[in-house]
């Protein structure tokens, strides 16, 4: 539990912390982690604003996570609220007031909000103590709304929250907003590109591009924990995965729609200049200015490399479109691909996720496969297509898999829901 003073110069360093974090999702990932160290919070939420709702974006609660086993995470529907006074939430934002309850089931009914009891009763968890802050832009916009429940004492008591914690969490969230608008941005401009490439190529949606970097953070996480990578090292990739994964496919933008949008089988020739995709996306991130470039590069150039040498583009400089000089001698022809840990790891995760999304996605010329389906084509590429040790964990992670293609529908709308 942070006393006084270390609030106040933890308070000094979260900015420059948070934004070293670019990607948005890991931001709320851990502006909420942060968040529930400041006041010692037992669980918190956080929504983005979308219009005129809320949208459930990020959860994490202490107590349900040590009832799972050992390296799982907690599964959390999405839903949406309106930005009204009748949810807890809704109310900060309409109002755009912080929110202090000390006891949730104790809310006065003369209150126009109320407080749903549905999650408390499904998860068996007991929400008591909550405050909820409104997260303002520069121009005192809701850019979204930051819960969080459960104030613990240090004997893990639930306690109200004080005037302090109050305090220190409206400057928290001064400057978890401007995080949050930066990486807002970052995002709206990476969804810019990809729509770009929607444009040439239907199946480069915002869905399936989301949903191919989770599956992939979910396989890296467990991956590197498997080789004892530092925490530190792991959070900084997978920031860089999580934008690097939704480019992989940004090449297509250079290829004719002739070619892209041909309803029939590809020639060869036609085939040939498709695979040029991989080598356009890493020329897009040659001029490298961060970290992010050279990951997104990586995964353009590498994500339809096989396992077993027989992908594409091969050993080649992306710069000039040329093999490496030590395949120049090779003469005409095409290159052979890399293979197995010639492969980098990341674009080796990007084909497991990418592949396993196409086959159970529907596609306008194709409806989605069965689950069944698409695990026995990812199982079967094992050591073929796929490193086998990257399908091992794929498998082990289906039930996270399956929230995440709940969570990234094609349709992109969030259910209803009445809650806090």
């Amino acid at each position: 539990m942070l006393n006084e003073k270390q609030k106040l110069d933890t308070l000094i360093v979260l900015g420059i912390e948070m934004n070293r974090i670019h990607d948005l999702d890991i931001l709320l990932e851990r502006l909420l982690a942060r968040a529930r160290q400041f006041v010692n919070a037992d669980a918190g939420s956080i929504y983005i604003r979308e219009g005129n709702r809320l949208n459930f974006a990020h959860s994490q609660n202490a107590t349900l996570q040590k009832r799972l086993p050992p390296g799982e995470k907690l599964i959390y529907a999405t839903f949406s609220l309106p930005i009204d006074q009748t949810s807890i939430a809704g109310y900060a934002a309409a109002t755009g007031k912080m929110l202090s309850i000390p006891d949730l089931y104790k809310l006065s009914p003369t209150k126009r909000y109320h407080f749903s009891k549905k999650f408390d009763k499904a998860s068996g968890y007991v929400s008591r103590s909550m405050l909820t802050i409104p997260l303002l832009s520069s121009k005192k916009d809701v850019l979204g709304i930051l819960q969080i429940i459960n104030a613990q004492d240090q004997e893990k008591r639930i306690r109200v929250f004080s005037r302090a914690d109050e305090k220190v969490m409206l400057h928290f969230a001064g400057i978890a907003a401007v995080a949050m608008e930066r990486a807002q941005m970052t995002r709206a401009m990476i969804l810019r590109m990809i729509r770009m490439a929607e444009m040439r190529d239907p199946k480069e949606t915002g869905a399936h591009v989301n949903r191919v970097a989770e599956f992939s953070l979910e396989i890296y996480e467990h991956w590197a924990k498997r080789r004892h990578v530092d925490q530190k090292q792991i959070d900084k990739t997978r920031d860089e995965l999580r934008m690097g994964a939704m480019l992989h496919d940004v090449g297509k933008v250079a290829i004719s729609d002739l070619i892209l949008k041909k309803p029939g089988q590809l020639s060869i020739e036609e085939y040939e200049i498709i695979k040029q995709h991989t080598i356009q996306g890493a020329r897009l991130f040659s001029n490298l200015q961060s970290d992010y470039d050279e990951t997104a590069a990586i995964i353009a150039l590498n994500h339809h490399e096989k396992w077993d040498g027989s992908g594409y583009p091969g050993h080649v400089d992306p710069v000039t479109g040329k093999p490496l000089p030590v395949y120049a001698s090779r003469g005409p022809g095409p290159l052979p691909g890399k293979k197995g840990t010639e492969i980098p790891i990341l674009g080796r995760i990007v084909a497991v996720a990418d592949v396993y999304d196409a086959l159970s996605s529907k596609r306008s010329y194709k409806e989605p496969w069965d689950e069944s389906r698409s695990i026995e084509i990812i199982s079967q590429g094992a050591g073929t297509h796929f490193d086998p040790e990257l399908v091992e964990i794929f498998l082990k992670r289906l039930t996270a898999i399956r929230a995440i293609q709940d969570r990234y529908s094609e349709t992109d709308i969030y259910p209803e829901s009445d809650d806090r």
